[in-house]
Protein backbone atom coordinates (compact mmCIF):
# COMPACT_ATOMS: atom_id res chain seq x y z
CA UNK A 1 0.00 0.00 0.00
CA UNK A 2 3.09 2.19 1.10
CA UNK A 3 4.06 1.95 -2.50
CA UNK A 4 1.01 2.87 -3.98
CA UNK A 5 0.17 5.55 -2.19
CA UNK A 6 4.06 7.12 -3.44
CA UNK A 7 2.85 6.58 -6.89
CA UNK A 8 -0.67 8.16 -6.43
CA UNK A 9 1.13 10.80 -4.61
CA UNK A 10 3.61 11.51 -7.58
CA UNK A 11 0.88 11.52 -10.14
CA UNK A 12 -0.71 13.90 -7.91
CA UNK A 13 2.00 16.14 -7.40
CA UNK A 14 3.18 16.01 -10.58
CA UNK A 15 0.36 16.86 -12.54
CA UNK A 16 -0.27 14.05 -14.20
CA UNK A 17 -3.69 14.05 -13.09
CA UNK A 18 -4.55 17.74 -13.98
CA UNK A 19 -2.85 17.63 -17.17
CA UNK A 20 -5.50 14.64 -18.21
CA UNK A 21 -8.33 17.00 -16.81
CA UNK A 22 -7.43 19.73 -18.89
CA UNK A 23 -6.93 16.42 -22.02
CA UNK A 24 -10.21 15.79 -21.43
CA UNK A 25 -12.07 18.82 -21.37
CA UNK A 26 -10.09 19.93 -24.62
CA UNK A 27 -11.19 16.43 -26.05
CA UNK A 28 -14.72 17.02 -25.44
CA UNK A 29 -14.56 19.71 -27.28
CA UNK A 30 -13.35 18.12 -30.45
CA UNK A 31 -16.37 15.88 -29.71
CA UNK A 32 -19.05 18.25 -29.28
CA UNK A 33 -17.73 20.48 -32.13
CA UNK A 34 -17.46 17.24 -34.81
CA UNK A 35 -13.65 18.04 -35.28
CA UNK A 36 -11.27 14.56 -35.36
CA UNK A 37 -9.48 14.23 -32.75
CA UNK A 38 -6.38 16.27 -32.66
CA UNK A 39 -3.59 14.35 -31.16
CA UNK A 40 -0.91 16.91 -31.91
CA UNK A 41 -3.02 19.28 -29.60
CA UNK A 42 -3.57 16.76 -26.57
CA UNK A 43 -0.21 15.70 -26.41
CA UNK A 44 0.77 19.47 -26.50
CA UNK A 45 -2.21 19.96 -23.87
CA UNK A 46 -0.67 17.00 -21.52
CA UNK A 47 2.54 18.21 -21.25
CA UNK A 48 1.94 21.72 -21.28
CA UNK A 49 -0.28 21.03 -18.34
CA UNK A 50 2.89 19.49 -16.24
CA UNK A 51 4.81 22.09 -17.51
CA UNK A 52 2.68 25.34 -16.71
CA UNK A 53 1.30 23.19 -13.15
CA UNK A 54 4.66 22.56 -11.88
CA UNK A 55 5.90 25.78 -12.79
CA UNK A 56 2.87 27.91 -10.93
CA UNK A 57 3.32 25.24 -8.04
CA UNK A 58 6.68 24.83 -7.19
CA UNK A 59 8.67 28.36 -8.79
CA UNK A 60 8.81 29.57 -5.08
CA UNK A 61 10.41 26.18 -3.65
CA UNK A 62 12.80 26.44 -6.81
CA UNK A 63 14.05 29.88 -6.57
CA UNK A 64 14.57 30.19 -2.96
CA UNK A 65 15.28 26.44 -1.37
CA UNK A 66 16.87 24.75 -4.62
CA UNK A 67 19.38 23.31 -2.30
CA UNK A 68 16.70 22.17 0.24
CA UNK A 69 14.14 20.92 -1.99
CA UNK A 70 13.03 17.10 -0.86
CA UNK A 71 13.67 14.51 -3.65
CA UNK A 72 10.17 14.08 -4.87
CA UNK A 73 10.29 17.44 -5.37
CA UNK A 74 13.75 17.38 -7.31
CA UNK A 75 12.04 14.23 -9.48
CA UNK A 76 9.00 16.19 -9.92
CA UNK A 77 11.65 19.19 -11.55
CA UNK A 78 13.25 16.27 -13.63
CA UNK A 79 10.34 15.15 -14.82
CA UNK A 80 8.10 18.68 -15.53
CA UNK A 81 11.77 19.25 -17.46
CA UNK A 82 11.05 16.54 -20.32
CA UNK A 83 7.63 17.14 -20.20
CA UNK A 84 8.43 20.69 -21.41
CA UNK A 85 10.78 19.68 -24.15
CA UNK A 86 8.05 17.64 -25.21
CA UNK A 87 5.56 19.98 -25.33
CA UNK A 88 8.21 22.02 -27.69
CA UNK A 89 8.06 19.20 -29.94
CA UNK A 90 4.27 18.98 -30.14
CA UNK A 91 4.26 22.77 -30.74
CA UNK A 92 5.93 23.04 -33.35
CA UNK A 93 3.39 20.54 -35.44
CA UNK A 94 0.42 23.16 -34.32
CA UNK A 95 -0.85 26.00 -36.56
CA UNK A 96 0.84 29.54 -36.10
CA UNK A 97 -2.74 31.14 -35.18
CA UNK A 98 -2.43 28.67 -32.63
CA UNK A 99 0.60 29.19 -30.92
CA UNK A 100 -0.30 32.98 -30.74
CA UNK A 101 -3.55 32.24 -29.11
CA UNK A 102 -1.13 30.03 -26.39
CA UNK A 103 1.16 32.68 -26.19
CA UNK A 104 -1.53 34.81 -24.99
CA UNK A 105 -2.70 32.18 -22.77
CA UNK A 106 1.11 31.76 -21.34
CA UNK A 107 1.52 35.00 -20.79
CA UNK A 108 -1.19 34.93 -18.59
CA UNK A 109 0.12 31.74 -16.62
CA UNK A 110 3.57 33.49 -16.36
CA UNK A 111 2.73 36.30 -14.93
CA UNK A 112 0.72 34.47 -12.74
CA UNK A 113 3.92 33.73 -10.64
CA UNK A 114 6.46 36.33 -11.95
CA UNK A 115 6.33 39.36 -10.46
CA UNK A 116 5.49 42.49 -13.11
CA UNK A 117 3.35 45.19 -11.38
CA UNK A 118 4.00 48.03 -8.90
CA UNK A 119 3.23 47.45 -5.54
CA UNK A 120 0.29 49.58 -5.41
CA UNK A 121 -1.80 46.91 -7.56
CA UNK A 122 -0.92 44.33 -4.56
CA UNK A 123 -1.95 42.89 -1.33
CA UNK A 124 1.52 41.43 -0.75
CA UNK A 125 5.21 41.61 -1.88
CA UNK A 126 5.06 39.40 -4.79
CA UNK A 127 3.68 42.12 -7.12
CA UNK A 128 2.38 38.68 -9.52
CA UNK A 129 -1.40 37.93 -10.40
CA UNK A 130 -1.56 35.31 -8.18
CA UNK A 131 -1.10 38.15 -5.41
CA UNK A 132 -3.98 39.97 -6.41
CA UNK A 133 -7.30 39.12 -4.28
CA UNK A 134 -10.00 37.23 -5.45
CA UNK A 135 -8.70 36.79 -8.66
CA UNK A 136 -6.91 33.26 -8.92
CA UNK A 137 -10.40 31.27 -9.50
CA UNK A 138 -11.36 33.69 -12.15
CA UNK A 139 -7.85 33.69 -13.73
CA UNK A 140 -7.99 29.90 -13.85
CA UNK A 141 -10.90 29.40 -15.69
CA UNK A 142 -10.16 31.86 -18.17
CA UNK A 143 -6.88 29.97 -18.81
CA UNK A 144 -8.48 26.60 -19.16
CA UNK A 145 -11.62 27.80 -21.08
CA UNK A 146 -9.18 29.38 -23.24
CA UNK A 147 -6.99 25.68 -23.92
CA UNK A 148 -9.61 23.55 -23.54
CA UNK A 149 -12.29 25.43 -26.48
CA UNK A 150 -10.23 27.82 -28.76
CA UNK A 151 -7.11 26.12 -29.43
CA UNK A 152 -8.73 22.80 -30.67
CA UNK A 153 -10.92 25.09 -32.20
CA UNK A 154 -8.28 27.35 -34.16
CA UNK A 155 -5.84 24.34 -34.66
CA UNK A 156 -8.62 22.53 -37.07
CA UNK A 157 -10.08 25.71 -38.64
CA UNK A 158 -13.27 25.26 -37.03
CA UNK A 159 -15.31 28.54 -37.28
CA UNK A 160 -15.14 30.21 -34.60
CA UNK A 161 -19.09 30.73 -34.86
CA UNK A 162 -21.83 31.41 -31.82
CA UNK A 163 -21.80 27.60 -30.41
CA UNK A 164 -17.90 28.04 -29.96
CA UNK A 165 -18.38 31.17 -27.76
CA UNK A 166 -21.74 29.57 -25.55
CA UNK A 167 -18.87 26.38 -25.02
CA UNK A 168 -16.55 28.51 -23.80
CA UNK A 169 -18.53 30.37 -21.06
CA UNK A 170 -20.04 26.92 -19.83
CA UNK A 171 -16.32 25.75 -19.96
CA UNK A 172 -15.31 28.72 -17.51
CA UNK A 173 -18.43 28.23 -15.64
CA UNK A 174 -17.60 24.48 -15.09
CA UNK A 175 -14.55 25.35 -14.17
CA UNK A 176 -15.27 27.89 -11.35
CA UNK A 177 -17.25 25.48 -9.99
CA UNK A 178 -14.29 23.04 -9.97
CA UNK A 179 -12.38 25.63 -7.55
CA UNK A 180 -15.00 25.81 -4.88
CA UNK A 181 -14.35 22.85 -3.26
CA UNK A 182 -10.50 23.80 -3.45
CA UNK A 183 -10.95 26.90 -2.33
CA UNK A 184 -13.45 25.04 0.74
CA UNK A 185 -10.35 23.31 1.84
CA UNK A 186 -8.04 26.18 1.58
CA UNK A 187 -9.68 28.26 3.82
CA UNK A 188 -8.10 27.83 6.98
CA UNK A 189 -4.74 27.79 5.37
CA UNK A 190 -5.27 30.82 2.89
CA UNK A 191 -4.19 34.22 3.64
CA UNK A 192 -7.10 36.55 4.49
CA UNK A 193 -5.11 38.68 1.94
CA UNK A 194 -6.23 36.37 -1.08
CA UNK A 195 -10.12 37.82 -0.42
CA UNK A 196 -11.25 34.25 -1.82
CA UNK A 197 -14.72 33.29 -2.15
CA UNK A 198 -15.13 31.57 0.85
CA UNK A 199 -13.44 34.21 3.04
CA UNK A 200 -15.59 36.37 1.59
CA UNK A 201 -18.98 34.93 1.80
CA UNK A 202 -18.85 31.88 3.40
CA UNK A 203 -18.82 27.96 3.21
CA UNK A 204 -22.48 27.84 3.15
CA UNK A 205 -22.78 30.84 0.34
CA UNK A 206 -19.83 29.66 -1.56
CA UNK A 207 -21.82 26.21 -1.94
CA UNK A 208 -24.96 27.93 -2.85
CA UNK A 209 -23.32 29.73 -5.48
CA UNK A 210 -21.69 26.66 -6.64
CA UNK A 211 -25.18 25.62 -7.27
CA UNK A 212 -26.79 28.43 -8.67
CA UNK A 213 -23.65 28.43 -11.35
CA UNK A 214 -24.10 24.69 -11.89
CA UNK A 215 -28.01 25.76 -12.81
CA UNK A 216 -26.33 28.17 -15.76
CA UNK A 217 -23.94 25.52 -16.33
CA UNK A 218 -26.51 22.86 -17.89
CA UNK A 219 -28.90 26.06 -19.02
CA UNK A 220 -25.99 27.07 -21.43
CA UNK A 221 -26.20 23.69 -23.03
CA UNK A 222 -30.10 24.78 -24.38
CA UNK A 223 -28.56 27.89 -26.14
CA UNK A 224 -26.24 26.07 -28.67
CA UNK A 225 -27.62 25.82 -31.98
CA UNK A 226 -26.50 22.02 -31.79
CA UNK A 227 -27.86 20.26 -29.22
CA UNK A 228 -27.77 16.41 -29.37
CA UNK A 229 -29.46 14.24 -26.60
CA UNK A 230 -26.42 12.49 -25.59
CA UNK A 231 -24.48 15.82 -24.94
CA UNK A 232 -27.08 16.63 -22.62
CA UNK A 233 -27.27 13.44 -20.86
CA UNK A 234 -23.48 13.19 -19.87
CA UNK A 235 -23.67 16.59 -19.22
CA UNK A 236 -26.90 16.43 -16.36
CA UNK A 237 -25.26 13.25 -15.27
CA UNK A 238 -21.76 15.05 -14.76
CA UNK A 239 -23.42 18.32 -13.40
CA UNK A 240 -25.05 15.90 -10.81
CA UNK A 241 -21.98 13.99 -9.43
CA UNK A 242 -20.18 17.42 -9.40
CA UNK A 243 -23.38 18.70 -7.34
CA UNK A 244 -22.60 16.15 -4.89
CA UNK A 245 -18.97 16.48 -4.19
CA UNK A 246 -19.89 20.93 -4.12
CA UNK A 247 -22.16 19.79 -1.42
CA UNK A 248 -20.00 17.69 1.23
CA UNK A 249 -16.96 19.96 0.59
CA UNK A 250 -15.89 20.73 3.60
CA UNK A 251 -12.54 22.44 5.65
CA UNK A 252 -10.76 19.05 6.98
CA UNK A 253 -11.45 16.80 3.34
CA UNK A 254 -8.35 14.76 2.57
CA UNK A 255 -6.74 15.56 -0.35
CA UNK A 256 -8.16 13.04 -2.04
CA UNK A 257 -10.92 14.26 -2.08
CA UNK A 258 -10.39 17.31 -4.21
CA UNK A 259 -6.77 16.81 -5.36
CA UNK A 260 -8.14 13.58 -7.05
CA UNK A 261 -11.74 13.14 -6.90
CA UNK A 262 -13.12 16.55 -7.32
CA UNK A 263 -10.29 17.07 -10.36
CA UNK A 264 -11.29 13.83 -12.21
CA UNK A 265 -14.36 15.05 -12.99
CA UNK A 266 -13.47 16.10 -16.18
CA UNK A 267 -12.16 12.23 -16.88
CA UNK A 268 -15.24 11.65 -15.67
CA UNK A 269 -17.15 13.73 -18.31
CA UNK A 270 -14.65 12.57 -20.86
CA UNK A 271 -15.03 8.70 -20.36
CA UNK A 272 -18.94 8.89 -19.99
CA UNK A 273 -19.15 10.92 -23.18
CA UNK A 274 -16.80 8.20 -25.19
CA UNK A 275 -19.16 5.03 -24.03
CA UNK A 276 -22.14 6.57 -24.96
CA UNK A 277 -20.98 8.72 -27.79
Amino acid sequence: MKCFFSCLNFYINSSIHVALAVVSLTWITMIEHTISTDYNVLCFVFFGGISGYNFVKYFGLAKFHHRSLANWIKYIQVFSFFSFLAMLIFAFKLQVYTLLCISALGLITFFYVIPFLPKRFFRDNKHNLRSIGGLKVYLIGLVWSGVTVFIPIINNNHPIDADVFITALQRYVFIIILMLPFEIRDLKYDSLRLSTIPQKIGVKNTKIMGIVLLMLFALIEFFKDEITLIHTFVLCVVSLITLIFLIFSKTNRGKYYTAFWVEGLPILWLILLLIFY
